[in-house]
């Protein structure tokens, strides 16, 4: 259970990262509002998740996914170009959280 909290809030992350740039600096309300409340249910989720995964591994983990979804919307939101080099790149980070997930021995 504590992985699936882990990636929603990595997702979370993703979300809250998203919305604190199009919050344009906090001048707009509702991006605002999302950021706020995504980023505390992302933070909450990943400290309930450190209760059961070491804190190195959970926390590589939740940065891993928020950082591969927030480039993945970017490109394609059409915020950002897409790239071979940033999918191989970003195909790689995927391949090492899966990676940290099969290696911990954490219950």
């Amino acid at each position: 259970m504590a992985w699936i909290v882990l990636i929603v809030s990595g997702v979370l992350e993703a979300v809250w990262a998203t919305a604190l740039g199009k919050s344009e600096g906090f001048t707009k309300l509702w991006p605002s509002v999302v950021f706020g409340v995504a980023l505390i249910a992302s933070m909450l989720g990943l400290a309930w998740a450190m209760r059961d995964i070491a804190t190195g591994t959970a926390y590589a983990v939740w940065v891993g996914i928020g950082a591969a979804l927030t480039v993945v919307w970017a490109m394609i939101t059409g915020d950002t170009d897409v790239s071979w080099a940033k999918i191989l790149l970003l195909l790689g980070l995927v391949g090492c959280i899966v990676g940290l997930k099969l290696v911990d021995t954490s219950h």
